[in-house]
Order: structure tokens, then sequence, then C-alpha cells
């Protein structure tokens, strides 16, 4: 079966976000005062094969864990559903 992994990588909390930090400063000075913190993270799909959807779960997991994600200075989110590609 074919799936989506929708993975959502953004920085731990206590990690310095100097992105963040300076598009949240820009958004201030454009008049967005409400704007408490920003954190820029990364998005990233990824179309798979896998016997179930448990199975293209685990197969995102080790993938985030093998290269996309740096365990030290970020966490991940996955998401996984079939799709019909």
């Amino acid at each position: 079966m074919k799936f989506l992994a929708k993975i959502l990588i953004f920085p731990k909390e206590g990690v310095l976000d100097t992105q963040g930090k300076a598009v949240g400063r820009s958004l201030k000075r454009i008049g967005f005062e409400e704007i408490k913190e920003v954190r820029i993270g990364k998005y990233i799909q990824l179309w798979l094969e896998a016997a179930s959807e448990e199975a293209a779960l685990v197969k995102a997991g080790s993938m985030c864990s093998e290269l996309l994600v740096n365990d030290l200075i970020e966490d991940q989110r996955i998401e996984v559903e079939r799709c019909g590609l």
C-alpha cells in the first residue's frame, strides 16, 4: 500500500532559534505586536510503500532517526495517511 508521511520538525524547547527570533522581531516591527514567540522548523512529505499504516509510521520514524532529525536539538511529529498515488 502507498502512504503519505507528513513530518514536522521543530527546535526543542530551550534551543536557541535565531531564525525564529529574527522573524518574530520583524513581525513586531511591521505592527504585529501580539507575537510572543516564533519557532521556525521544517515540513517534509514522504510517499512510501508499506504493508500497513503502522509499518509506514515505523519506517518514517526510522528515516527521521537516521537522517532527517537531529535528536539533540530537534523534535518531530509524524502523521501517516494512506494515499492513492
